[in-house]
C-alpha cells in the first residue's frame, strides 16, 4: 500500500522539511560566522593564533567545529554530527565561561548559548530534512549502506 495519506514522517510533512532547512540555514549561518571570526579573523575576530592562545589546543577543535559544523548544517550534510558537535560546543562554552555570569547575555551569561542548543536540537532528533545535499547521496535502502546514509544527511 503506497497510498500519500498513509505515509508517515517528514515525507508526507513539507511544512516540516521547510521549517528544518530555515532553522538549518539560520544556525548554520552564525556558526560560519563565529567560526570564520576564529579561524580566518574575519569580522574582527581573533583568528586561529588568537583563539589558540586565549583556549590553547582546544581552540582547533572549537574553530573547526563551528566554521566546518555551520557549512554542514548550510547545505545539510552530516546534518545529525554537526549539530551534535555544536551541542557540546555550546555545552563547552556555558561550562567553561558563561556559566558563572548567569543567564542573561547583557552579564556575558549563557542565554545565547542555549537558544543555540534550542536550535540545534531539532536538528538532532529530526534529521536535515528533505532539502539536503546529504539525500542526494546513492546508497541503496536498508542494510549497512541505509545506516550510511542516515549517518551523511
Amino acid at each position: 500500500m503506497s497510498n500519500a495519506s498513509e505515509k508517515t514522517g517528514a515525507e508526507n510533512r513539507p511544512a516540516v522539511d521547510v521549517s528544518l532547512l530555515i532553522v538549518r540555514v539560520i544556525v548554520g549561518v552564525i556558526f560560519v560566522a563565529h567560526g570564520a571570526q576564529k579561524l580566518f579573523g574575519a569580522f574582527d575576530g581573533p583568528g586561529l593564533a588568537g583563539v589558540v592562545a586565549m583556549m590553547g589546543p582546544i581552540g582547533y577543535l572549537v574553530t573547526v567545529g563551528e566554521f566546518f559544523g555551520g557549512l554542514g548544517l548550510i547545505v545539510g550534510f552530516l546534518c545529525r554530527f554537526s549539530a551534535a558537535s555544536l551541542i557540546v560546543i555550546m555545552i563547552g562554552a556555558v561550562v567553561m565561561v558563561h556559566g558563572a555570569h548567569g543567564f542573561f547575555l547583557s552579564n556575558h551569561g549563557f542565554e545565547y548559548n542555549l537558544a543555540l542548543i534550542g536550535l540545534l536540537l531539532p536538528i538532532l532528533i529530526a534529521g536535515p530534512g528533505r532539502f539536503a545535499v546529504g539525500r542526494a547521496w546513492l546508497f541503496p535502502p536498508g542494510g549497512r549502506a541505509g545506516v550510511w546514509r542516515e549517518f551523511l544527511q
